[in-house]
């Protein structure tokens, strides 16, 4: 069974080092929660609003031990009016048993107001 695990975060400016960071921080997150191993994944989309455009945030993905050969998606987040600023999305499509209720999906910073009925894990 394929599950989608997701998972948000803002970065505090469109620099590269805090997009990257808030990425990394993000994956870290959603990795330990899940025990997300990668040869598991079958991909990976990442998205950023158009606020974004210092840095791919893939490139954060690619910097974890064993991401390699991971198949990832950046992608850019529609642009709705009100919508969340410096926003990063993930979506991980992973190989899992696991009931889709015992799925943590992540929100962090202020992305925990897209999804506040999953509580704040991850703020």
């Amino acid at each position: 069974m394929i599950r989608g695990i997701r998972g948000a975060t803002t970065a505090a400016s469109n620099k590269e080092q805090e997009v990257l960071l808030s990425t990394k921080q993000l994956l870290d997150e959603m990795i330990l929660h899940n025990r997300i191993m990668p040869e598991r994944i079958a991909s990976v989309f990442i998205s950023g609003t158009n606020d974004i455009g210092s840095v791919f945030p893939a490139k954060a993905l690619r910097q974890l031990e064993g991401w390699t050969y991971v198949p990832v998606m950046c992608m850019q987040e529609l642009d709705v009016e009100g919508g969340l600023p410096l926003c990063i999305r993930v979506m991980i499509h992973y190989n899992t048993d696991e009931p889709q209720e015992e799925i943590q999906h992540i929100y962090k910073n202020e992305a925990i107001r897209l999804r506040p009925d999953l509580g704040t894990k991850g703020s």
